[in-house]
């Protein structure tokens, strides 16, 4: 570690610590619209200890995506839990990200990934690819999934896993951009059932 590097870096520094912090910053302002000053005042990190841990405003942008899609995708893991019908993994992960959708202190704030990185992907190449990257990983757990749904007769054989996919992932998407644009609760829970049963089928009376 260089002499730079030890006298901007505070004794108690945590990158992890850091980069949540920071996202919660990016996440209700955009990159754009967050300064450097807003950044040391979330982090406690001074603009030299900011510089010396990740190098610019841009690296610590694509530090926070890569943590909120790292913990998007173990969440993802989790309600896709196979032991489970299908239909009730698909309801889990619009559940959560509800919860994720409908937080915020100001207003409602959506997705991460999608609020604020679909902004700034045509004028900044590496967050397009983040944001490719990030979407292509979703789709690949979901999909694996609904491949093992065929396997098992939970859905029709001869159904296309990857363009059920990406229909279920357009819900989710779906339910981000509403619910940052002030989509009640109750609305955003019916667009997921709905998803839910394009995917699955209606729910079967017994």
């Amino acid at each position: 570690m260089s002499e730079a590097r030890k006298r901007g870096r505070p004794r108690a520094f945590h990158a992890g610590t850091a980069i949540k912090k920071a996202r919660e910053v990016f996440w209700d302002r955009g990159f754009e619209g967050t300064s450097l000053d807003a950044l040391s005042a979330a982090t406690n990190l001074n603009r030299p200890s900011l510089y010396g841990a990740f190098g610019d405003k841009q690296e610590l942008y694509l530090g926070t995506l890569a943590g909120y899609r790292d913990d998007s995708l173990d969440a993802l893991t989790e309600a896709l839990d196979p032991s489970l019908p299908l239909a009730e993994n698909l309801a889990e992960i619009y559940r959560r990200s509800l919860a994720i959708y409908l937080s915020g202190e100001t207003a409602q704030r959506g997705c991460f990934l999608i609020g604020t990185a679909t902004a700034e992907a045509i004028q900044h190449p590496r967050v397009r690819d983040m944001l490719r990257i990030s979407l292509e990983a979703f789709d690949t757990r979901i999909e694996q999934r609904l491949a093992l749904a065929i396997e098992r007769g939970e859905l029709p054989e001869g159904s296309d896993p990857q363009t059920l996919t990406w229909l279920a992932s357009s819900v989710m998407h779906s339910l981000a951009v509403r619910a940052r644009a002030g989509a009640s609760r109750e609305m955003l829970e019916t667009l997921a059932k709905a998803g839910v049963e394009m995917v699955c089928g209606p729910k079967r009376q017994d």
